[in-house]
């Protein structure tokens, strides 16, 4: 089977890979869409700088980007650390030396986990790396949506300096915020907001222990009640089938008149007829969007009429310590793999007690499995 990946190197891409470590090679492969048609990375730091000194890792990156990894792209692979590309049962054919799908980033719908776990593979996202800097881009889009700034902005470049009165904002001050989905990134989230003067803010997570709604001072409650309550809506739950769909044209009629919706999850969330038709009508006060149920969007938008919406192409919240952070936080994992530690992050963690993945983690890394942790 054919290898498609290239430009091996260790920890750096100036240095051709020479594994004079005791360990076996360890062999991580990046997908191409980390880097640009002249090969060079697209962001300043990917996190290799966790693989300084770790001679036994060996890092590539494909040859060419798919939209959904093919098998011969993970064939020397035993870990590869994906940015967009679909991760299937089928990539995952031919995958003996495989130990782990690494997702650069904390949504993985693009991961088929159960088919990872089907094959022994571990499937990883970078729990944490992306909290503070989501958390910031959100309640930057509250000021912005509640002090009308898109619009304003425009008045200005317009020479339409006299309608600024049509557009009165409001401070968050003594408003709601109600969070769907109280993970890393709505905790943080709470505690940015702490001193803005805001309500006791809310929250509707089935799944998170009551012992963190206590300690960030949090209310839990139901769909219904969150909708009715809060002056901004703010989705921070990953898209599964229980998600798919959460926000649609009931639950939209539920939020108050004067409320703002802000997505910075995934958009198959959200239904967008619904949401369109509720912002045309000035049924809810406006919504700020990173991400669509179709994406990539190469032409405009239809949000992109309505002047209450703000929109950004599933990048509000990159900044240089985001993939920064994220990309440590990948690399680590993979280095914690190759030393038979356990990695944070782990989707399918039941994978740790079977024999047949302890089997082949221990013949990867040539370390017994008593010696795993």
């Amino acid at each position: 089977m054919r290898n498609t990946n290239d430009s091996c190197f260790l920890a750096s891409p100036q240095k051709q890979p020479v594994n004079n470590s005791p360990r076996p090679a360890f062999r991580i492969a990046q997908t191409a869409d980390f880097y640009d048609e002249a090969g060079e990375p697209k962001f300043a730091d990917l996190g290799l700088g966790v693989f300084e000194g770790q001679r036994h890792i060996v890092v590539s990156k494909f040859s060419e980007h798919q939209a959904e990894i093919a098998p011969a792209q993970l064939a020397d692979a035993q870990g590869v650390i994906v940015l967009t590309p679909q991760v299937t049962a089928d990539s995952l054919a031919a995958c003996d030396e495989l130990l782990a799908v690494g997702r650069f980033g904390v949504g993985y719908d693009n991961v088929d986990v159960a088919a990872c776990t089907a094959n022994n593979v571990l499937a990883m996202i970078t729990a944490g790396a992306v909290d503070r800097p989501v958390a910031e881009a959100t309640l930057g889009w509250m000021l912005a949506l509640t002090h009308h700034m898109l619009v304003k902005d425009r008045l200005v470049r317009s020479g339409q300096w006299d309608d600024r009165t049509q557009y009165m904002g409001c401070e968050l001050r003594d408003r709601t915020l109600g969070v769907i989905g109280l993970g890393g990134i709505g905790r943080t989230l709470v505690t940015l907001l702490q001193g803005f003067g805001m309500q006791q803010p809310v929250a509707f997570d089935p799944l998170a222990p009551a012992e963190v709604f206590e300690e960030l001072g949090v209310r839990r409650v139901g769909l219904d009640e969150l909708l009715g309550t809060a002056d901004f809506v703010s989705i921070h739950c990953p898209l599964n089938e229980q998600t798919r769909g959460l926000i649609g044209a009931a639950e939209l009629q539920r939020m108050k008149r004067g409320a703002y919706l802000i997505n910075t999850a995934r958009g198959g969330i959200v239904d967008e007829d619904a949401l369109f038709a509720a912002l045309k009508s000035r049924r809810i006060a406006g919504a700020a969007l990173d991400c669509f149920a179709e994406e990539p969007v190469k032409k405009p938008h239809r949000f992109g009429e309505l002047e209450n919406v703000i929109l950004a192409p599933h990048s509000i919240a990159w900044t240089a310590e985001l993939f920064r952070d994220i990309g440590r936080t990948a690399c680590q994992g993979m280095l914690d793999l190759s030393l038979g530690k356990r990695p944070t992050g782990v989707l399918n963690p039941e994978l740790f007690a079977q024999e047949s993945f302890r089997v082949k983690w221990s013949r990867i890394t040539a370390i017994p499995q008593e010696g795993l942790e």
